[in-house]
């Protein structure tokens, strides 16, 4: 089983125009082989992917759960008692419900693309491709921006847990011993990383269900010596708690709660199986939308009033998350420190998914041109430790703690970051319909795709005008009374970005890309399984002397 022929990829009006380097083998659908634009069938199911130098590593169960479960940390446990507080449990649920139904149209555009191209630097990639060198520039390091913003707030987050338990050690201390722990972890390869995220995530997963189910108990009066609350605090403090106002801050929160749902287009070069791994990622990324993110936003609201004391900001140093003020006001003062010790697992998912985002984004950016070239080397294991060790470094922002309050620290770093993800989903969403654009001029039909977006072209051209929007209109309280520090905290990536693709453009003299000429062939591949299924139909053994145990082990 192979993907669509590749023999008609050139555009059958231009294909003399197509500047790309013809692929050495042309197979068909019937046997199961296709043409490459690696230039042989072992690039396709070498164990190191030949463009970028990575371990092709990731099986699909982790790709899996990293869309159903990754990258949930501090943003989401902690972050949303700060959305809370600022627009209430009504404010809460709309801001999750809107950047939801942008989340998994942005998804939809992505999916089309990621299983079609797999290989190729990602959506950084994608985008200098089909749209312009310079804008693939200007979307990338907006992304990086994106993940050194969250890995500081996680590491934030690790570092004050710590310092409630045994303030013997600094906060920079706890720091610097998380940083050496992790940058250690990160070097022993994809495949450790993936089988900790499967783990990790699962336990995020059965520890928000606990609280959802503990949130309908406590809600109708299940908890011994406690009334029922129902709807108590949508009553009072009230359902919103700053009008439109508390609305529009709340969506800056919101999009950093769901940064990270196009990470698997990032994994997908270091995907065994790409073909079967992203579109199943793609499908679970509404149940994440759903399950855990609108979970979160009701039962959150349901249990947790949003004016508990320390929600946001106050003089502690501390961090609260509703979680733990839902189980103190049912009585159970002890029941911080579970969920602390649950906020810490999440943060090590966090830091760890946090640092391989990163570093793999700013990876194939060195390889393509668009960053330090030294940032592009990976060792013969496939592991990229100059990109890695980079990111890294960017987690000591989090030592803004040492003068600010944590919960002042974490606002911070999240308005900073928030803006970046609305330009990098209108960045997708724009990619997507350059790509559509270049397939029907080379004369290709929607049919021929492997994964096809729901309800193109409406859905792209939504997400890239939403996007552009809540772009805007994110810093919208700041005017009001205006506040010039937090004014700069939400809009100073906006010129940046305009700033990072104007300088490369001049520097570098780039053209946009024409739709009849544009590459198509570059950046795909077949699955890594494929190459099993074709030793064991050639009569070939794989392994026929591992134990049982493994074997099964080995087919999840």
């Amino acid at each position: 089983m192979g993907l669509p022929s590749f023999s008609g990829l050139r555009s059958k009006k231009h294909s003399e125009d197509v500047s790309v380097t013809p692929p050495n083998k042309t197979y068909d659908d019937n046997n199961g082989i296709v043409e490459t634009a690696t230039g042989s069938e072992s690039d396709d199911f070498a164990a190191i992917d030949p463009h970028s130098g990575v371990k092709r590593g990731l099986k699909t169960r982790h790709l899996s759960m990293m869309a159903l479960a990754g990258i949930i940390g501090p943003g989401l446990l902690i972050g949303s008692g700060g959305a809370l507080s600022r627009g209430g449990p009504a404010a809460l649920i709309i801001g999750f419900g809107v950047i939801g139904i942008l989340a998994f149209s942005i998804m939809q555009s992505l999916g089309e693309l990621t299983t079609l191209y797999p290989t190729g630097g990602a959506f950084t990639g994608l985008s200098a491709r089909f749209v312009d060198k310079a804008f693939g520039v200007a979307v990338g390091w907006n992304y990086f921006i994106i993940w050194f913003c969250v890995l500081a707030n996680e590491y934030n987050v690790i570092s004050s847990i710590m310092v409630d338990w045994s303030d013997k050690v600094p906060i920079w201390g706890y720091f610097l011993i998380f940083w050496v722990a992790f940058t250690i972890f990160q070097m022993l390869g994809v495949e450790t990383f993936g089988e900790a995220e499967f783990w990790l995530a699962l336990i995020k997963l059965v520890g928000l269900i606990a609280f959802f189910l503990f949130s309908l108990v406590y809600a109708s009066g299940g908890v011994i010596g406690r009334e029922a609350l129902g709807f108590t605090y949508w009553r009072d403090p009230g359902a919103f708690t700053d009008g439109f106002k508390g609305v529009a801050s709340v969506f800056v929160f919101c999009s950093t709660f769901y940064a990270g749902v196009e990470s698997v287009a990032v994994a997908a070069t270091e995907t065994k199986n790409p073909r079967r791994a992203v579109p199943l990622a793609i499908r679970q990324v509404f149940i994440r939308i759903v399950v855990v993110y609108m979970g979160s936003a009701f039962f959150f609201g349901l249990v947790c009033p949003a004016n508990a004391p320390g929600l946001v900001g106050g003089e502690s140093r501390a961090l609260r998350s509703p979680m733990t003020v839902a189980l103190q006001n049912a009585g159970w003062q002890g029941g911080v420190h579970l969920i602390n010790a649950f906020i810490l697992i999440t943060c090590l998912s966090a830091v760890n998914s946090s640092i391989y985002i990163a570093s793999r984004t700013v990876l194939f950016m060195a390889q393509d041109g668009m960053a330090p070239k030294f940032l592009g080397w990976t060792s013969k294991r496939g592991v990229p430790i100059p990109a890695i060790i980079f990111t890294n470094l960017f987690g000591a922002l989090s030592m803004m703690n040492v003068d600010k309050g944590a919960s002042e620290a974490y606002g911070y770093i999240v308005n900073l970051s928030g803006v970046s993800t609305f330009l990098v989903w209108a960045g997708i969403s724009f990619t997507h319909i350059r790509f559509r654009s270049a397939w029907k001029a080379q004369g290709h039909s929607p049919e021929e795709l492997p994964f096809r977006s729901m309800l193109y072209p409406y859905n792209a051209w939504f997400g890239l005008g939403a996007n552009v929007f809540l772009a805007f209109i994110q810093g919208w309280s700041t005017f009001a009374p205006f506040d010039a520090g937090l004014f700069v905290d939400a809009y100073i990536l906006l010129p940046l970005f305009g700033v990072i693709y104007v300088v490369y453009k001049f520097v570098f003299k780039t053209h946009r890309a024409r739709s009849a000429t544009v590459d198509l062939v570059s950046g795909r591949r077949r699955d890594l399984d494929e190459a099993r299924a074709d030793a064991l139909a050639s009569g070939d053994q794989v392994d026929p002397k591992l134990p049982f145990w493994k074997k099964m082990w080995a087919s999840l």
